[in-house]
């Protein structure tokens, strides 16, 4: 598993219109070739009366699954564009269609690639990306003279403390990047004089919000 990627932040979509042609990008995560497919496939029924709905997606870790789909539009001027903005803003299991209702104004080669690139890029900023980063759970457990000095120390660490249990004795829930696993529990040795049980409980993704 990938320590971090970025993906699309939820499904959505955004609309711009180009020399009176209406674009509309709709994007959404899709960790499969199935969901990507079963994606296109409602946007096409939903949007059946338009000119075109161009596709393309990337899927798995190392972007194995690539596919563009230019939907009657010239070779190379649709599906291809819009594979490239994905490339580009390194997006993983991602896919994007873009619905076209023509305008009247033909844009030739050049402006279909730029219109289709730009509805796009845009519908992927207005909905959002983030980074996905790959944790593990640890379980912190002490005798209850250690909470304040724990809880003041992870609170001003850059760990990321969840839950507080307090039973018998009291468990700390901490986030902890995978590969910090070990100076986590050299670092909670050291601060309780090795009197907590440490264990882990699972590893999970984490998202924040990016600024694109």
């Amino acid at each position: 598993m990938l320590e971090n990627y970025l993906t699309i932040k939820e499904q959505g979509s955004h609309e711009i219109t180009i020399q009176k042609s209406r674009f509309i990008g709709h994007v959404r995560r899709t960790e499969t070739e199935e969901e990507a497919q079963n994606f296109i496939d409602a946007i096409k029924k939903k949007h059946k009366d338009a000119t075109h709905n161009c596709s393309a997606y990337m899927i798995g870790e190392q972007n194995l699954i690539q596919k563009a789909h230019d939907d009657g539009e010239p070779s190379g001027t649709a599906g291809v564009p819009m594979l490239d903005v994905l490339k580009k803003m390194n997006l993983k299991d991602t896919t994007v269609v873009v619905t076209r209702y023509f305008g009247g104004i033909k844009l030739g080669a050049g402006g279909l690639i730029r219109a289709y690139s730009n509805a796009t890029s845009e519908a992927i900023k207005q909905i959002g990306v983030v980074e996905r980063s790959l944790m593990k759970e640890f379980l912190v457990k002490v005798d209850y003279g250690l909470i304040g000095k724990l809880e003041n120390e992870l609170r001003n660490s850059s760990f990321v403390m969840g839950d507080i249990d307090y039973l018998d004795q009291v468990t700390f829930h901490v986030l902890v990047p995978v590969s910090q696993d070990k100076e986590f529990k050299t670092w909670i040795i050291n601060l309780t004089s090795d009197q907590a049980e440490i264990s882990v409980s699972q590893e999970r993704y984490i998202e924040k919000d990016l600024s694109i």
